[in-house]
């Protein structure tokens, strides 16, 4: 960035031709870009100082100079051009790299420009280069060299424009400071053109180089994205997974684990009668059943009992078929308005009170069990009570683990053979071992269901006194999302 120095102004600007990369290799422009007018300049400035020379010496050629003079005037002609030639065509690249060696250039060359303007005022043409070149060159010295240079180039342009320093003296000289004066001037405010054009430049160039930036950093946040995005698909097909397990796991214990330990119990109670038909026909109805619950569960149906029926009825028939089969006395009671909720919500309570009344059969000895559906207005819940031998909450794993210990109530266990009441009203085969083996996931199954709908499942119960299990879950009516 070049510098002026001169009549009290100082300008700053930067070259307004390129045609070399800071680096040294030649400017080629982009094709891809529009002409500018910066490019244009520097094509037509590349070789302006070889015609502006043509031109004077041609014009000196016509202007009667004699022999001797035309010979000096075309010998610095020759070594002007060679040193214009030698530093500017042959090694563009020194004018950026090398600031000690351009200041020499510049004057030498003005030390030319200088003798041949003297020789020939026709050289004030070339001469008017320094201008440019004083301007725009990164030079030793900053202000101070260019400001002599711009001085030196206004004086020797004032000097042609009085028709050659040969004419200076009497009345010419106030001319000839006149025209120093007019050409400071025009210094001046060539200066403070290339200042404009340098500052536009600089902005442009610095808004090129943070949009650059930012498109980089837009480059990578993308392909962060793309990872997150690859590690979020991951995330979800993985939950995905995840939750189709947990879902097949509850609908197997729910339907098809409770149908083979009622299938095991019946066969058990058949062993010891002469007349098992009865016995016999309810293991193949719950093989049956079993079978179809089975299925339903891997297309991801809702349950067979809520097909073609309200969920109170649902109830009812599952109630009547569990009191048909386990002896105790069962009944439900539907409080507020019955209405269609959403099917998950439905088939949710279903299958809690599907669980809660098998842990009644296997652990609680129960005379009495009362079911209770009440429809409220913004909740809806299941109460499953009975009048068993109860247990201490306490005794529950805190993870929600197997319930059965507890579930067995006090005195429960036989002492000869350590088997629960719960094995022994199972007819005192594998039935309660089976129970024991799935790793107490009924309680666990009931609560994960009723949470994944918001909802709360409680459990109390103490000793002697029955247990009471209640599922609360949020009213979604049917056809709204749940």
């Amino acid at each position: 960035m070049g510098q002026l120095s001169g009549m009290g102004v100082v300008v700053a600007f930067e070259q307004p031709r390129s045609i070399t990369e800071p680096d040294g290799v030649p400017h080629r422009r982009d094709r891809s870009r529009p002409v500018s007018w910066e490019d244009r300049f520097a094509t037509v400035y590349r070789f302006l100082p070889y015609g502006l020379a043509a031109a004077a010496v041609v014009l000196a050629a016509f202007s009667g100079f004699d022999p001797a003079r035309m010979w000096w005037i075309g010998a610095g002609a020759l070594v002007t051009v060679a040193w214009v030639g030698w530093f500017e065509t042959l090694h563009p690249e020194w004018e950026h790299e090398r600031p000690a060696l351009t200041t020499f250039y510049l004057l030498v060359r003005l030390a030319l420009t200088a003798v041949l303007v003297v020789l020939d005022p026709w050289w004030g043409l070339f001469a008017w280069l320094g201008y440019i070149d004083f301007f725009r060159a990164n030079l030793l010295g900053g202000r101070i060299t260019t400001g002599i240079g711009v001085a030196a180039t206004a004086a020797l342009l004032a000097g042609t424009q009085i028709g050659g320093f040969q004419n200076l003296s009497g009345a010419f000289v106030g001319a000839y400071l006149v025209m120093l004066l007019l050409n400071l001037v025009l210094a001046g405010t060539l200066g403070a053109s290339f200042s404009y054009v340098a500052v536009r430049n600089e902005q442009r160039r610095v808004a090129l180089v943070e949009l650059a930036e930012a498109n980089r950093k837009l480059s990578e946040t993308l392909r962060e994205n793309a990872g997150l995005h690859a590690q979020l698909l991951t995330q979800a097909r993985e939950a995905g997974v995840r939750d189709e397990r947990a879902r097949l796991a509850r609908e197997i214990h729910d339907t098809i684990a409770q149908g083979l330990a009622g299938i095991i119990t019946q066969l058990q109670a058949a062993q010891r009668v002469p007349d098992s038909t009865g016995y016999v026909q309810t293991a193949l109805g719950l093989a049956r059943d079993s079978l179809g619950e089975a299925r339903r569960s891997v297309q991801a149906l809702r349950p067979l009992q809520l097909e073609d029926a309200t969920l109170p009825v649902a109830l009812q028939r599952t109630i009547e078929a569990w009191a048909r089969r386990e002896a105790p006395s069962a009944t439900l009671v539907t409080t507020g308005t019955a209405r269609p909720l959403h099917p998950e919500i439905e088939a949710t309570l279903l299958r809690v009170a599907q669980e809660a009344l098998a842990n009644v059969a296997r652990h609680a000895r129960a005379a009495r069990v009362g079911v209770t559906l009440s429809y409220m207005e913004d909740v809806i819940s299941l109460d499953v009570r009975d009048d068993g031998v109860g247990f201490d909450p306490a005794a529950l794993p805190a993870d929600g683990g197997h319930p059965d210990a507890a579930f067995a109530g006090p005195g429960d266990q036989d002492p000869a053979s350590g088997a629960t009441a719960g094995a022994r009203s199972a007819g005192g085969g594998p039935a309660d071992g089976a129970d024991r083996a799935d790793g107490g996931f009924g309680l666990i199954g009931m609560r994960q269901r009723v949470s994944r709908l918001a909802g709360e499942l409680t459990v109390e119960s103490e000793p002697g006194n029955g247990t009471a299990v209640s599922a609360t879950v949020p009213a979604v009516p049917a056809g709204a999302a749940a």
